[in-house]
């Protein structure tokens, strides 16, 4: 899969429900070369369009399942 699939998907908290954004962006290993981390564009309502939006960053070992359009993670390891 390529870093273009994945961004494309939506990233969802499994436990919530919650829309958490899209990934943006990927940290590496440059031990093994895997992904280490995703890096997630959070917008939340129009009030982040004048402040600007956060970024989230979530590890490998919080995702649950990727599915064809969604990314489902579990923040409350």
């Amino acid at each position: 899969m390529r870093l273009s699939d994945l961004q494309n998907k939506d990233v969802v908290d499994i436990l919530t429900g919650e829309r958490i954004g899209n990934i943006i962006d990927v940290e590496i290993s440059n031990d093994t070369g895997n992904i280490v981390k995703m890096i997630i564009y959070q917008r939340k309502g129009i009030i982040s369009v004048l402040k600007g939006s956060e970024e989230v960053s979530i590890t490998w070992d919080q995702i649950k399942k990727i599915g064809s359009d969604v990314i489902l993670v579990s923040r409350n390891l």
